[in-house]
């Protein structure tokens, strides 16, 4: 593999408490009462698809994003960079002939907010956040946008993500899929995924033998 395409959310950064206790909270104070699972199984999808999974009112869905997003900063401290991740984009950068870009649901400002405090931009030639594709995952669109900027081929591309939706835009897009066990906590339909890491050195191999031939 030549390109490395990776999901944020559950898959680099442990964001799952920042984004679901924040939207408990926030449901909790306008009595919609939904338990902490259940929030979670709409964790890396959009936040208004998020919202009418959970069967909040219609009505209410504006009103409770916008509260939502208020929210979130107040949980800040709850994100993680997961064990080794860093040590693993590390030594993608470190392969010559390899790309590394980020492909998210989330809106600019968001992923600015969340990887700075990490530093993890400096290993990534691309971004690609909600503002670049007229469709989200599971649509191929935003990682097709990526796969334009690196000028990459879908047979040398892969998608690095922790859902099902991430699996399904993977796929739709002609390319590979590879599953993060750490943060895939069980997820449901990801059988299909080509690629299962348990553990991020594990990815790095795949782009090893660029670098051996």
């Amino acid at each position: 593999m030549k390109n490395f395409i990776f999901d944020i959310d559950g898959t680099l950064l442990d964001t799952e408490a920042m984004y679901m206790k924040s939207l408990q909270k926030v449901l909790t104070a306008r009595g919609i009462d939904r338990p902490y699972e259940a929030l979670t199984q709409t964790f890396g999808i959009p936040s208004r698809d998020a919202l009418v999974a959970l069967a909040v009112p219609e009505a209410d869905i504006e009103t409770i994003m916008a509260a939502w997003r208020d929210m979130i900063p107040h949980f800040q401290q709850e994100v993680r960079v997961y064990p080794d991740v860093t040590k693993m984009l590390a030594a993608l950068n470190d392969l010559a002939g390899v790309s590394v870009a980020v492909m998210t649901s989330k809106q600019k400002y968001e992923l600015k907010r969340d990887m700075a405090p990490f530093g993890l931009q400096r290993y990534f030639s691309e971004f690609v956040v909600a503002e670049d594709a007229k469709r989200g995952k599971p649509a191929p669109d935003p990682i097709l946008v990526a796969m334009a900027r690196l000028k990459a081929e879908p047979e040398e591309t892969v998608y690095i993500g922790d859902t099902q939706y991430d699996l399904q835009a993977a796929h739709a897009a002609g390319i590979k899929f590879g599953l993060v066990a750490w943060g895939a906590k069980n997820q449901p339909g990801v059988a299909a995924s080509d690629y299962v890491f348990a553990f991020p050195e594990e990815i790095v191999p795949l782009a090893s033998e660029l670098n051996e031939s």
